[in-house]
């Protein structure tokens, strides 16, 4: 009966943490539904309410691996219901946000504040679920959440913004943030670990997030300064100059916020570079098909993001089902097959043209997010199994950094990509065309076929070349050999 019992909280903290995981999904997808509605209250350019999206991303990118470690020192569910109060502090002030600069400062907060879903819900799962076929579907449902907020976000987002105003998008968060609270309260049990640090690694973290800070907002926004200009080319020089201190300091460090052993592990090292390269391929290439189907099929931004749906219900299904294999296919196949059935998803999207209807950009979608899915829950799970579950917490903020520089480091090269190839389309196409017309309005339309002919190409260019990195970075992960660590150290759990 008792383990009857204990069996049925486990399930109940997953659920916890995948409303928590869920709820900063969702803040971030709808947000961006939101923002030409901000544009016009601030009277702001859309550049710069760019920087109420970047905001997020350095902030939530610079605080996840010091959430990290702090859940591994002075405990998971401390640092959770404390993020997560913060996050809904964080929310409320955004929906009273009365100009930009003060719409970016709570931004902060919330991202500063929702850094600590991952590495903390992570972790939690993993001492929960100690038995590895059990937290690898653990893992896997956890990871479908981030589907779900993808498709609950146009869903909520929409009607929301048009029947209750932009500001409603962010007070939405504070009736499922309390729930969520009171759940994470009732049903987590404290956990972190037996070893107990008596030095926080402050020059670790203050030198590791103005590397990552910069790191992220050169992503960013290197395509609009240029990346050869000047702010480019200091901010590729503190990146360098961070990055040697950081690891000079990390190898000095009593108890440093990163260990370093982690890149000696080479199930480690080697899950780390597949998850990357995927990211990387993933956004690089996916971030162009809303602006495909708006530009050169005619569809709207909600009706563009429902055909996102699919997808989301693709890797829902598909998450689960991956973590189920555990135990029984070893993880390495596992990942190797979901990330070439990733590209081949990419490489489809090759095919699209101005004819296309709604079903090529939707079949795409789905087969990269079965694939995505697939292998997402073995991909965190084998970070779960080779670290001490002392350093759970901060092994699995690498993994989310990871992913968040692969993203924006994928958006930013396939951007560039895109535009370096519509030039050098248009060349090559004006080069074996000719001209036989009479008027500047003829001219004008040859002018706009050579330019749209370049630019449908130079798309399935970037399809084909993101789908060829990703099919490329699935044979790292045939070297993967994973070697059991957590169970050296004990876990403390009240």
């Amino acid at each position: 009966m008792k383990e009857t019992k204990q069996s049925s909280l486990r399930w109940w903290i997953l659920l916890t943490v995948i409303i928590g995981t869920f709820l900063g999904r969702l803040d971030q997808t709808i947000v961006n539904l939101a923002l030409p509605k901000i544009i016009d209250e601030f009277s702001i350019t859309v550049s710069s309410a760019g920087w109420i999206a970047t905001a997020y991303i350095l902030a939530n990118a610079v605080f996840v691996p010091i959430w990290g470690k702090l859940g591994d020192t002075i405990g998971r569910k401390k640092v959770y219901i404390l993020g997560f109060t913060i996050f809904i502090v964080g929310s409320v002030l955004a929906g009273f946000a009365w100009n930009l600069s003060s719409m970016i400062v709570f931004r902060v907060i919330q991202a500063i504040a929702g850094s600590a879903d991952y590495p903390t819900a992570m972790a939690i799962i993993a001492v929960t679920f100690k038995e590895g076929k059990e937290r690898a579907q653990a893992l896997g449902f956890w990871s479908a959440s981030f589907a779900a907020a993808s498709v609950f976000g146009p869903l909520l987002g929409g009607p929301l913004i048009d029947a209750f105003g932009w500001r409603s998008v962010f007070f939405i968060n504070l009736p499922i943030g309390i729930v969520g609270t009171l759940m994470a309260i009732r049903f987590i049990n404290e956990s972190k670990s037996e070893i107990k640090t008596k030095y926080f690694d402050w020059w670790g973290a203050t030198t590791l997030g103005i590397m990552l800070s910069t790191l992220v907002l050169v992503l960013d926004k290197g395509s609009d300064w240029g990346w050869t200009s000047l702010y480019s080319i200091i901010s590729y020089f503190v990146i360098i100059l961070f990055t040697k201190i950081f690891i000079e300091v990390e190898h000095r460090a009593k108890e440093p916020i990163v260990d370093l052993n982690f890149f000696k592990i080479p199930a480690f090292v080697n899950t780390l570079m597949n998850n990357f390269v995927v990211f990387m391929g993933m956004m690089g290439g996916v971030f162009l098909v809303p602006i495909f189907a708006q530009t050169f099929l005619g569809y709207g931004a909600t009706e563009s993001g429902y055909l996102f749906m699919p997808m989301a219900a693709a890797m829902m299904l598909a998450s689960p089902l991956g973590g189920a294999l555990s135990g029984r296919i070893q993880a390495r196949y596992v990942i190797f097959a979901s990330t070439i059935v990733a590209a081949l998803g990419l490489f489809l999207f090759s095919f699209l043209d101005p004819r296309s209807g709604p079903m090529a950009i939707v079949v795409p979608l789905c087969i990269m997010a079965f694939g995505m899915g697939f292998g997402m829950a073995q991909r965190t799970n084998i970070i779960a199994s080779v670290v001490k579950q002392s350093e759970i917490g901060i092994a699995s903020s690498i993994l989310a950094i990871a992913r968040n520089i692969a993203g924006a480091f994928g958006i930013a090269l396939f951007g560039t990509i895109l535009n370096n190839r519509i030039e050098h389309n248009i060349l090559e196409i004006n080069r074996y065309s000719h001209f036989f017309g009479t008027s500047v309005t003829q001219f004008k339309q040859y002018t706009a076929l050579i330019i749209l002919k370049a630019q449908i190409n130079a798309y399935d260019y970037v399809f084909i070349v993101s789908s060829l990195v990703v099919a490329i970075g699935s044979f790292a992960i045939l070297w993967l050999k994973v070697k059991k660590e957590n169970t050296k150290v004990q876990v403390h759990i009240e």
